[in-house]
C-alpha cells in the first residue's frame, strides 16, 4: 500500500524529512520519470544507517513497488538522531539506481 507522502525537503544535502518516534509512517520514491513509458521497476532493496552504538535506530516495518513507485514503512528511532534511508532500485531492463534521504527523529509537540 503506498501512500504517496509529501514534506520532503530539499536542502544543500539531498532530501530531509522528520518523524516522532512514535510514529510509524510509510514514505514514496516516484520513479516514474526516471522509468519512462517502456521500463518498470523489477526490485526494490531499503536499508536503514544507523550507529552501531543506537539503541534504537528506526525499524523497516515494510517496503516494496507499487506501480513506478517504491515505499517504505519506518517506525521507532531516537530522538535527535538522524538516519540515511537508502532505495535501491533494479528494473525491469537491468538499470540500477539509487536515492536516499535523511530521516530526522525528533519529538513533535501536541
Amino acid at each position: 500500500m503506498a501512500i504517496n507522502r509529501t514534506g520532503f525537503e530539499q536542502t544543500s544535502t539531498g532530501l530531509s524529512i522528520s518523524k516522532d518516534p512514535e510514529a510509524q509512517l510509510i514514505y514514496t520514491f516516484d520513479w516514474a520519470t526516471w522509468l519512462g513509458t517502456t521500463d518498470g521497476l523489477a526490485s526494490v532493496n531499503y536499508t536503514v544507517a544507523a550507529r552501531r552504538n543506537d539503541p534504537t535506530p528506526p525499524t523497516i516495518v515494510t517496503s516494496g513497488i507499487s506501480g513506478k513507485k517504491t515505499y517504505i514503512e519506518l517506525g521507532g528511532g531516537q530522538v535527535n538522531k538522524t538516519y540515511i534511508v537508502t532505495c535501491k532500485v533494479t528494473t525491469d531492463d537491468g538499470l540500477i539506481d539509487r536515492r536516499n534521504f535523511r530521516l530526522k527523529v525528533e519529538e513533535r509537540p501536541a
